[in-house]
């Protein structure tokens, strides 16, 4: 009987496990067991022996990174996990205002009436909406085509870049962190783990590998309550995306789980943030996402958009 000598590769523990080790097969079954890997998996390979090859690990996570940022689209689309969802089907938050037009007016008046969330006031005579310290903001047609809201999976879009809500360590969690490890793969904790971690309110960008988006930007957001690094969040990734000249970007709930920041006041820095950047860079960007996976959470940012990315001013609005 022939005998070969066949890599085993292990995706949980490779870089714990010696190079190579060896196995046995009989060569009249079929092809050899590396056969029976998915090629995702097999392509794993290279990471497993590069103490043989010569090249360092970050050569070969890089590698891996550009094989998959390189690769043809149809060609990844076969090796997702999930169904992809692109961001031409995601409206925009005008498109999405207009469909709903009396369902979201009637929601935003029953909350500032009842709540007093919001703060409605009088500018020569013109009503206004203002946030939390009084601001107000104007119609603006073009920015609204650049934001959405999305109650869906993160994880499907076929975009330029999700955020991920991180721990510290950048080696995966639980909910969206979780998620986004499962359907990218072992090779996004790989990079992730050449990162060092990060720092409360910044950002670090790594590949999506198997995920639909292109780019992963991970961020921690604060477990304190503190606003200020809630809003370096979102400014840091957004320094990211028009950094790598990136067009898309789509932002879960940053720190309103079990960190603890009250979703609401979450929601606000996140609007307020995102609208004052697209005014100073309104060309830098096609598509911001706000998404949105708890009912409330879809609830707080249909009122709130309706201040910091208002569709009619006040006036046609009641």
């Amino acid at each position: 009987m022939k005998r070969i000598n066949i890599l085993l590769i292990s995706l949980r523990n490779y870089t714990r496990l010696p190079a190579r080790q060896l196995i046995t097969c009989d060569l009249s079954r079929s092809l050899s067991h590396t056969e029976r890997f998915p090629p995702t998996y097999r392509s794993f390979g290279t990471l497993s022996t590069m103490s043989r090859t010569g090249g360092s690990k970050d050569e070969m996570i890089e590698k891996e990174k550009n094989k998959f940022l390189s690769m043809p689209l149809e060609q990844k689309r076969s090796l997702y996990k999930a169904p992809y969802v692109l961001l031409q089907a995601v409206q925009t938050w005008e498109d999405y205002f207009a469909k709903a037009k009396e369902r979201l007016r009637k929601q935003w008046s029953d909350v500032t009436c009842q709540m007093s969330l919001l703060k409605i006031a009088s500018d020569s005579g013109t009503p206004t909406r203002k946030d939390e310290s009084g601001k107000s903001y104007a119609v603006n047609p073009e920015l609204n085509k650049k934001v959405s809201l999305w109650a869906g999976n993160i994880t499907h879009l076929e975009i330029d870049a999700i955020v991920n809500a991180a721990n510290s360590r950048l080696l995966g969690g639980g909910g969206v962190d979780g998620a986004i490890h499962a359907a990218a793969g072992p090779a996004l904790k790989a990079e992730c783990a050449t990162l060092n971690g990060c720092v409360v309110g910044d950002a670090k960008i790594t590949g999506g590998y198997l995920l639909p988006a292109k780019h992963v930007i991970h961020t921690v957001g604060p477990q304190d309550g503190n606003g200020n690094h809630l809003e370096s969040c979102y400014k840091t990734c957004l320094r990211l995306l028009t950094k790598h000249h990136l067009r898309s970007v789509a932002f879960p709930c940053i720190s309103t789980g079990i960190y603890g920041f009250p979703p609401e006041g979450a929601a606000h820095i996140a609007l307020r943030t995102v609208r004052e950047f697209l005014e100073k860079n309104p060309q830098s960007v096609d598509r911001v996402i706000f998404c949105l996976f708890l009912p409330t959470d879809l609830n707080i940012y249909e009122n709130l958009m309706q201040v910091y990315f208002p569709v009619e001013d006040l006036k046609t609005n009641l």
